[in-house]
């Protein structure tokens, strides 16, 4: 079934993309297609789907919230046996669990090598793990949910845009010395993967992104990358029916 449905009830055909929503009472085929625990908006579940699209891997998307009282709330027992972190993305693989979403990545670039998502160059690829840690290290936990429920409301935004805007100040210089078309040189690599759910958290906590035009630029580009907007979190089967397909 090569669909995602929304709560409204309407489905986004994806031609090529082989994802499946996968529900609490699904069971895995007989081809043991991996399983993704996601959140619709969690931009480590994005940067893992946008990994899966690129490498034309199938598999089915077991939505997982972080906000309670869903009934796939990821501080259930039974998610505590999956992630125990209790966190998202987890993907189940080749019969193992992986909890981690860079770690996620560079395993589905070990274990299928079509469509790298680094690049053969060994100082590309550094650049590209550079991006990576950037944002994956240097910037989004620090905006993390959980960071910022323990915050509270009051201090949650501001924080948030200090923490964006400080990371963004030192990726957009990165940036400017090795992207091409892409983040680094003229392929899509992990690095892009990274960014643009990373942006989207920026524009999410309202971080003025006019001093950063390269990442702009950069994420504008992306926007348009069929894979990127098929893995978008508005087109996903946990998305709320108002943020549907917007």
């Amino acid at each position: 079934m090569n669909a995602f449905r929304s709560h409204a009830g309407k489905c986004l055909q994806l031609a090529n993309s082989g994802i499946r929503s996968y529900s609490s009472s699904s069971t895995m085929s007989s081809d043991a297609r991996p399983v993704l625990y996601s959140y619709f908006s969690s931009s480590c579940s994005w940067r893992v789907r946008i990994a899966l699209g690129l490498k034309n891997i199938p598999y089915d998307i077991r939505p997982t919230s972080l906000i309670k009282p869903d009934e796939t709330y990821c501080y259930t027992n039974e998610y505590r046996e999956v992630n125990p972190m209790q966190q998202v993305p987890a993907l189940k693989i080749d019969g193992q669990t992986l909890c981690d979403s860079v770690v996620i990545m560079h395993y589905l670039d070990e274990t299928r090598p079509q469509n790298p998502l680094l690049p053969q160059d060994p100082l590309k690829r550094a650049k590209v793990r550079e991006i990576v840690e950037i944002i994956c290290s240097g910037i989004q936990p620090l905006q993390n949910r959980i960071v910022l429920e323990h915050l509270g409301k009051e201090a949650s935004m501001a924080w948030a845009q200090h923490w964006i805007s400080r990371g963004f100040r030192g990726l957009e210089r990165v940036l400017a010395a090795s992207s091409g078309k892409y983040c680094v040189g003229d392929e899509i690599s992990m690095a892009d993967c990274c960014l643009v759910p990373q942006v989207f958290n920026a524009r999410r906590y309202k971080v003025n992104l006019e001093a950063f035009p390269k990442i702009v630029e950069l994420d504008q580009r992306l926007a348009t990358n069929e894979v990127f907007l098929a893995c978008h979190p508005h087109r996903q089967p946990d998305c709320p029916a108002k943020l549907a397909n917007k």
